[in-house]
């Protein structure tokens, strides 16, 4: 029988073991793919907006050569402290079902059974991203995640999205080498809070006619050569070899829901949770980090969810 288990071994669910650890309690963290993996699956040559301080969790100091880290440096650092605090996780294990019994939390995984008196869901949300829905998306050629250039050397490449991904993917793509780059936005601009250093740069290469950008535009289906694009004066069928959709993610609602979590009846169907405590509205159920902000992924980052660890654990051990 566990205090507590803790679903997701992303930087705010290992904060969450520790202050665990730290209060005595008995702390079990599942990961269903490997440690930190959303940073993992971040592009190669990514830099945070955070400065390393901000990312610090366990009073493990982060230490970067540059002032914002890199996701090879978060790596390293997350490595170090999970080592530093002797966690208990189980990686590649991933929830199948979580069943309350009373007072009892009973967790089926995909190697075993456990039990908890408390489970605390920090989950994020990288590993749902939002679809196009449309005809040809199932392609080979299109994908939802990027790491880095070299696969899109000398090639076509459209990039759905306006935000810091794709602006991103776009800079370095046609950076390194790509015939052509194509951005297809849904809004009139880029967006507002693209990092300060990216933005200009986008808007520039945009300008100059480096990089091709569609504003209020939308794809209309994709095909083994070519995409088609609804922009607001016609429809454009553009030769293509690549589609990367950089049209962001989304948490996972149906384990929130399974656990009688209820939500607020609002746009972006964020959970009901206590402020202070983090407990949600299913007694016994807490949560963590961005899954709190439902569909609005960009209220919560590691620099201001590392506080939810021990106002949870302080909970717990309150009783």
């Amino acid at each position: 029988m566990k205090d507590v288990i803790i679903v997701g071994a992303g930087p705010i669910g290992l904060a969450c073991g520790i202050e665990a650890r730290k209060l005595g309690l008995d702390a079990l963290i599942l990961e269903k793919g490997m440690l930190v993996n959303s940073i993992y699956n971040y592009p190669q040559n990514m830099t945070f907006f955070s400065t390393s301080d901000r990312l610090e969790i366990g009073d493990v100091p982060f230490i970067s050569h540059n002032p914002k880290p890199t996701r090879a440096e978060a790596l390293e650092y997350y490595r170090r402290v999970t080592q530093n605090w002797k966690l208990d996780i189980h990686l590649y294990e991933g929830v199948e079902r979580v069943q309350k019994n009373t007072t009892v939390f009973n967790v089926k995984t995909t190697k075993g059974d456990y039990q908890a008196k408390n489970i605390v869901l920090s989950t994020g949300f990288y590993d749902l991203p939002y679809l196009l829905n449309v005809p040809g998306e199932d392609l080979p050629k299109v994908s939802h995640y990027y790491k880095e250039p070299h696969p899109y050397f000398g090639m076509n490449l459209i990039v759905v999205g306006a935000a810091n991904s794709a602006v991103d993917v776009a800079l370095e793509t046609y950076r390194k080498g790509a015939k052509s780059v194509t951005l297809a936005i849904r809004e009139k601009e880029v967006g507002q809070n693209v990092k300060y250093w990216a933005r200009p740069d986008i808007v520039n290469r945009i300008k100059e006619g480096s990089i091709q950008a569609y504003f209020e535009s939308e794809i209309l289906e994709i095909k083994p050569k070519t995409v088609v694009i609804q922009t607001p004066e016609k429809t454009l069928t553009l030769e293509n070899d690549f589609v990367l959709a950089m049209t962001g993610y989304q948490p996972n609602f149906s384990l929130l829901e399974s656990l009688g979590v209820d939500f607020h009846s609002d746009e972006f169907k964020t959970p009901i949770y206590n402020t202070t405590t983090m407990e949600s509205s299913q007694k016994g159920v807490y949560l963590a980090g961005v899954v709190c902000g439902g569909l609005k992924t960009n209220k919560w980052f590691i620099e201001n969810s590392r506080v939810h660890a021990a106002q949870i654990m302080q909970s717990i051990k309150a009783g």
